[in-house]
């Protein structure tokens, strides 16, 4: 079975990366670089669906969309 979930992730003023998800109430990760935000959003989002009694494993987690904000200077 796979699970899409759309993660939105946004780089904070420090330069770390923020990873949420409309899909899946109460995931949060921050990682240094979008790979690893996306690897602790994925381990987040396992762990947040198990709580839920929707057992799904990391590798079934695909990530179709990805959402970030880009800033241009004019």
């Amino acid at each position: 079975m796979e699970k899409i979930i759309k993660i939105k992730i946004e780089k904070l003023p420090e330069g770390a990366y923020l990873a949420t998800s409309d899909d899946i109430q109460g995931l949060v990760a921050q990682g240094r670089t979008i790979a690893e935000t996306l690897e602790i959003a994925g381990d987040v989002a396992k762990k947040l669906l198990e709580m839920q009694n929707k057992t799904v494993s990391s590798e079934e987690i695909e990530y179709k969309t990805l959402e970030l904000p880009i800033v241009i200077g004019l």
